[in-house]
């Protein structure tokens, strides 16, 4: 059993243990082998498999990380672990079969939908580039867009996030094999993972005591300001300083329903490029495909790093406000706007 796993969790489950780690070669799986191990809501051991994933069947990726771990963002109850999971390099879902959603979520590969490869085979795609030849089979598709409607429902949605804690257990701070494979798998050091844990303790005890979470994210504010920028995909941001971005917040940490969280402080004050707009997201809660209360974008190269999530691997993109930003020039001068 691999140590990352929990040691209950395969008991009367079909399985299939290649203990991956992050940088080996995998290829996805046939979509004919993959829908066959599927339960008749088109997943495994809770997990679906989505129609975006087929355009990667039959070819070749890397592991990214090890998918041990997940912040629950349906109930925020903490983290919750997953089993015989990998992330595969810069594979995230499209949004393409549910509503046009631009959440861009890190897909959660099962290996049972995977197979070892040789890294020095010539067909390896980029990291979440596909080869121009990729084709999609219809009778799979159509099969599995069945199953990713909420009750039926138009407009309402399954994914691989609103179907997390069905996928997942309630994994305590006290289990040390979550560190382990942070550490052995993930490219953690002892050092990271002993400050998670501080500072996930340390959180726990402010919230106990009613103080603010550190690092500080919520501001004082009643009523929040808004700024439009007109920024657009490629162009350069700079995010503003911590002070200046609190001064934005109300008292729930948020600019016009929007939350800054605490794992965006450490990218106060760096230089990153506009990856794209979101205005429509599937909330994870409901199933429902929703439209953000207001402009927000994702920067490239930008996403959680779990420092304040015990090193939760799944390197979610955070919301931006453009209030959050200021324009800069590519050589990293102010913009006058």
């Amino acid at each position: 059993m691999n140590r990352c796993d929990h040691p209950e969790s395969a008991k009367g489950m079909q399985t299939n243990e290649l203990n991956l780690q992050p940088g080996e070669f995998v290829e996805v799986r046939a979509a004919a082998e993959i829908l066959g191990a599927l339960d008749d809501d088109g997943s495994l051991e809770g997990l679906p498999f989505m129609p975006e994933m087929l355009a990667f069947c039959g070819h070749r990726f890397r592991v990214y990380r090890r998918a041990h771990k997940t912040c629950d963002t349906i109930d925020w109850s903490g983290l919750r672990g997953m089993d015989r999971a990998v992330h595969l390099e810069a594979l995230r879902c499209d949004g393409s079969a549910h509503g046009g959603c631009q959440a861009g979520c890190l897909l959660f590969w099962k290996e049972a939908w995977l197979r070892r490869d040789d890294p020095g085979a010539s067909d390896v795609a980029p990291p979440g580039g596909l080869p121009a030849q990729s084709t999609v089979d219809p009778a799979p598709e159509a099969w599995l867009r069945e199953r990713i409607r909420r009750n039926g429902a138009e407009g309402r949605f399954r994914c691989q996030a609103t179907e997390l804690r069905n996928a997942t257990y309630p994994l305590s701070v006290l289990n040390a094999a979550q560190y382990v494979c942070d550490v052995r798998a993930n490219g953690a050091t002892w050092g990271g993972a002993l400050l998670a844990v501080l500072r996930s303790a340390f959180n726990r005890l402010l919230k106990a005591l009613r103080l603010p979470a550190f690092p500080r994210a919520a501001g004082r504010l009643n009523r929040t300001p808004r700024s439009a920028l007109g920024l657009e995909p490629g162009e350069w941001v700079e995010v503003k300083s911590h002070r200046e971005i609190l001064a934005t917040l109300d008292r729930q940490g948020k600019n016009r329903g929007l939350s800054f969280d605490a794992e965006m402080v450490p990218y106060c004050g760096g230089r990153f490029r506009v990856l794209r707009r979101v205005e429509r997201i599937v909330d994870e809660k409901t199933g429902e495909l929703r439209t953000l209360p207001g402009p927000c974008l994702v920067l490239d190269g930008v996403v959680c790093r779990g420092l304040y999530h015990r090193l939760c691997p799944r390197s979610t993109f955070p919301y931006w406000r453009e209030i959050w930003l200021r324009r800069v020039s590519q050589d990293g001068i102010p913009s006058v706007s």
